[in-house]
C-alpha cells in the first residue's frame, strides 16, 4: 500500500468523524456488538489463524484473546451510557449561582498498532475502547501474525462501519507511513525500541500515545507459600504462549533454600502442563520467527539449564527452559526476554529483591508469591510497576475493572474498561452562569483594601 493510499485513508476516517458518524451512542453500540459477532461467528477462522502463526492451541486463543473482548465488549456495553453521562461538578460559594460538569467527547481519529503475540486481544481491546468513546479507527495488525491479520482485514468491513473503521494491513514502510499521518491519539503495543519510534513521530504533530511496552516483569517467592501451587502458577503465567507475553514472569528470585526446592516443582508443573514432551504438545506454542528463535538459544548459555534447554530451529521450538547461576550482568538480565527461559537470582530476602528492582526499570508487572502481608506492603511501597500480582501471574491484565499499563520504561497510559474510555476521550471542562445577579464584585478592580482583605481571607479559608 503506498503512502498516498494511506493518507487517504486516513483523510477518510476523517471525513467521517467530522460527519459526525461516530458520536451517537447507538452507533457505538452497534460496533461494539458487532466486535462480538466477528469474534463469535469466525471464532474457529481466528483459532485457525493462531494455529497457523503461533501453534496456539484453539481453547488458548479462546481464554487468552476472544473471551478477554468479549467481556470487554460486554462491559463496555453495559456501562456506556454511565461513561457518557456529564458529570457534575461542584462551585466555590464564589462563583455562585452556576453549575459545572464535565462532558467525555471523542478525540477523533485513533491509530491502534498492534502486536503479533496476541493478535486479536492487543488489536481489539483498543479498538473496543475506541469505538466506545465515539472515535473513529485505523487498526493496524501486525505483519508478524500474517494469517490473523488477513482475517481481520476480511472480516473487519463487514462488521464494522467501513465509513469509520478500517484495517491498514503491511510492515514497516506501512507503518511509517501511518506515522506521518496526523492522528488524534496513537495507541501503540509492542517493545521499547519501536515505542521510541512511535512517541517522536507522534510529536510532530502533538498527538498524545499511549503506549503499552513491556520490560523484565520480576517474580519473587518465599517459603511462606505453597511452593508446589506457586511453582505451577508460575509455570504457567511464563510458559504460556511460548513465554511471548509482555507480562509473563521474565525472572525469578528468591533465597538458595527456596530456589533448592521451587526449581524442581516448577520442572513438575510443566510436565504436568505439558507432558514429558512439550514440542508434541498441542497445548504448547512456538517461537514467532526464526530471528526470534537465533536470539533466544543465544541466550541459554547464560546460565546452567536446571530443566529444558531442548531446541528445534525447524520447528521454532524452544523448550519451558529454567536457568540457575546466572550472573547479574549477563545479556539475559540486560534485556526483556520475551520466550520460554526463566533465570533463577539468589537473594537474600525481601528487601534484597525489592533493592535490585527498585534500581532498575520499572516493570510492567510484578509478581510477589508470599503469604507474609509485612512482605507484601515492603513491595507496595518500596516498589513502583504498572501492576503486581500476589500469589498470582498474568491474570490481572484479564480484569476489566482494573487499568493496564505500563510507567515508565514499561510504558505509559492505561486502558481496560474505563479507563480506555477515559484515555481515547476528550474530558471538556463545562461551566455555566448567569449573568445576574452578579457573584463576582469581590474580584473585580479595583482592588480596594476591601477586596483585597477578602482575596487574603479567602486564601487563609483554602489552605
Amino acid at each position: 500500500m503506498t503512502s498516498e493510499q494511506i493518507a487517504g485513508i486516513v483523510a477518510e476516517r476523517r471525513e467521517a468523524f467530522s460527519a459526525g458518524i461516530t458520536k451517537p451512542l447507538a452507533w457505538r453500540r452497534e460496533q461494539l456488538t458487532g466486535i462480538r459477532r466477528m469474534l463469535t461467528e469466525h471464532g474457529a477462522e481466528f483459532e485457525a489463524a493462531l494455529a497457523a502463526d503461533l501453534h496456539r492451541s484453539p481453547t488458548e486463543t479462546q481464554l487468552a484473546d476472544i473471551n478477554v473482548i468479549l467481556a470487554e465488549v460486554s462491559h463496555a456495553l453495559k456501562n456506556l451510557k454511565s461513561w457518557t453521562t456529564p458529570k457534575r461538578v461542584s462551585l466555590p460559594l464564589a462563583l455562585q449561582p452556576g453549575r459545572g460538569w464535565v462532558i467525555r467527547e471523542p478525540l477523533g481519529v485513533v491509530l491502534v498498532i498492534a502486536p503479533w503475540n496476541y493478535p486479536i486481544q492487543l488489536l481489539l481491546g483498543p479498538v473496543v475502547a475506541a469505538l466506545a468513546a465515539g472515535n473513529a479507527v485505523v487498526m493496524k495488525p501486525s505483519e508478524l501474525a500474517p494469517a490473523t491479520s488477513a482475517v481481520f482485514a476480511r472480516l473487519v468491513p463487514d462488521y464494522l462501519d467501513a465509513r469509520a473503521v478500517s484495517v491498514v494491513e503491511g510492515a514497516v514502510p506501512e507503518t511509517t507511513a501511518l506515522l506521518e499521518q496526523r492522528f488524534d491519539h496513537i495507541f501503540y503495543t509492542g517493545g521499547a525500541r519501536v515505542g521510541r519510534i512511535v512517541a517522536a513521530a507522534a510529536a510532530k504533530h502533538l498527538t498524545p500515545v499511549t503506549l503499552e511496552l513491556g520490560g523484565k516483569s520480576p517474580v519473587y517467592v518465599d517459603d511462606s507459600v505453597d511452593l508446589e501451587a506457586a511453582a505451577k502458577r508460575i509455570a504457567w503465567g511464563k510458559f504460556l504462549n511460548a513465554g511471548q507475553t509482555c507480562v509473563a514472569p521474565d525472572y525469578l528470585m528468591a533465597t538458595r533454600e527456596v530456589i533448592d526446592r521451587v526449581v524442581p516443582l516448577i520442572d513438575a508443573a510443566v510436565h504436568e502442563l505439558y507432558g514429558s514432551d512439550p514440542q508434541a504438545s498441542g497445548d504448547y506454542a512456538r517461537i514467532v520467527s526464526p530471528a526470534r528463535f537465533e536470539a533466544l538459544t543465544a541466550l541459554l548459555g547464560d546460565g546452567t539449564v536446571a530443566s529444558g534447554g531442548q531446541t528445534d530451529a525447524a520447528d521454532k521450538y524452544i523448550a519451558p527452559t529454567v536457568l540457575t547461576d546466572v550472573a547479574d550482568d549477563s545479556r539475559i538480565m540486560g534485556e526483556e526476554i520475551f520466550g520460554p527461559i526463566l533465570p533463577v537470582i539468589e537473594v537474600t530476602g525481601a528487601d534484597d529483591a525489592i533493592r535490585r528492582i527498585a534500581a532498575g526499570d520499572k516493570p510492567l508487572s510484578l509478581y510477589v508469591f508470599t503469604n507474609d502481608d509485612r512482605v507484601r506492603k515492603a513491595f507496595l511501597r518500596g516498589t513502583s510497576s504498572g501492576a503486581v500480582g500476589f500469589n498470582a501471574a498474568l491474570i490481572q491484565q484479564t480484569v476489566i475493572g482494573l487499568p493496564f499499563g505500563g510507567v515508565g520504561e514499561s510504558g505509559m497510559g492505561r486502558y481496560r474498561g474505563e479507563a480506555g474510555f477515559t484515555t481515547l476521550s476528550n474530558e471538556k471542562a463545562v461551566l455555566s452562569k448567569p449573568l445576574k445577579p452578579e457573584s463576582m464584585t469581590m474580584i473585580f478592580p479595583p482592588y480596594t483594601k476591601r477586596v483585597d482583605s477578602f482575596a487574603r481571607g479567602l486564601l487563609r479559608r483554602l489552605s
